[in-house]
């Protein structure tokens, strides 16, 4: 089953394109850049809806978790207006949007506030979390703050049957997330490593993938930190290596600026221009199925969750 904002999906009823790391309600203003925010409703609801038609988009996994302005409320209008499906996350992003006494609360109680949130769902809404994410650190080791939230997401995955998707700054630090993360008894393959097309490391990619955990493309089109070439390089090399099916693909839309109306790449741009780009270069239709969407619903996919 999917969890998503709707309730439980079976993952053969999601016949359609994922997208494996977006936003739809998201507000970073708090950290460095104050440019960082989706404001109108209306322009998400247009592109995700052209990504429905163009590209056959079923579902969207949404990744705006505490601290980061995520509303699941929102998600869900926006989700249902465009047609598709979402799925809302919970846990810590990286340490700039981190509560003061989190590395204080310590990693039982953590956990516990996000199992509580798992299984009772989000306050105000009911709506369930499906995925816990994005889980954050900023830099090859993470701060104190960092490892409560990445073991705390760990033992909540293994509570609740849920999979954790991290935010590695930059690309780095995926290695030991998934070592902190694996340390909780959390399975491999129940773990994606975020941002790692930010990190021009072939050798990593396979590390991560050998140890069955998933590596995440996620930030396509984002020309400023890092070029399409480069991210198209480290995914054909990862391919060959025999690692297809465990590679989840997304743009990671954060801003207003992003949106193909304000001259981005906007959400359909991993669907569209980089898949083009994949099958020219001779990626198969089945693996294509595996990297927009066979993949994805794997990770996701989890016990229907207790009434």
């Amino acid at each position: 089953m999917i969890r998503t904002t709707t309730g439980p999906v079976p993952a053969e009823a999601i016949t359609g394109t994922v997208l494996a790391h977006e936003h739809l309600a998201v507000d970073l203003r708090r950290g460095p850049d104050t440019t960082a925010v989706l404001g109108d409703e209306q322009l998400l609801i247009d592109e995700l809806a052209d990504a429905r038609q163009d590209y056959d988009l079923a579902l969207v996994v949404e990744l705006s978790c505490r601290g980061m302005g995520g509303d699941p409320v929102r998600t869900d209008r926006v989700a249902r207006a465009a047609g598709v499906h979402a799925v809302t996350a919970t846990g810590y992003y990286y340490q700039a949007f981190h509560p003061e006494d989190l590395a204080a609360r310590g990693v039982d109680e953590v956990t516990a506030s996000l199992v509580q949130e798992i299984r009772e769902g989000a306050p105000g809404s009911g709506i369930r979390p499906g995925v816990l994410g994005e889980i954050g650190s900023h830099g090859p080791e993470p701060t104190d703050g960092e490892r409560v939230s990445l073991l705390a997401a760990g033992r909540a995955a293994v509570a609740t049957g849920l999979s954790v998707a991290t935010h590695a700054h930059l690309g780095q630090g995926g290695p030991g997330q998934l070592d902190l993360l694996t340390s909780t008894g959390l399975p491999a393959e129940r773990i994606a490593i975020g941002h790692q097309d930010l990190c021009d490391d072939g050798g990593q990619h396979r590390a991560i993938a050998g140890a069955g955990a998933y590596v995440a493309f996620d930030t396509v089109g984002k020309a400023s930190y890092q070029s399409d070439d480069v991210r198209l390089r480290l995914l054909l090399d990862l391919i060959e290596a025999g690692h297809a099916d465990r590679v989840l693909l997304s743009n990671d839309v954060s801003r207003d600026a992003y949106l193909r109306v304000n001259g981005g790449t906007g959400y359909g741009h991993v669907l569209g221009t980089f898949a083009d780009r994949l099958r020219s270069a001779g990626v198969d239709e089945s693996t294509m199925r595996l990297l927009y969407r066979d993949n994805a619903l794997r990770f996701l996919s989890a016990p229907e969750p207790e009434s």
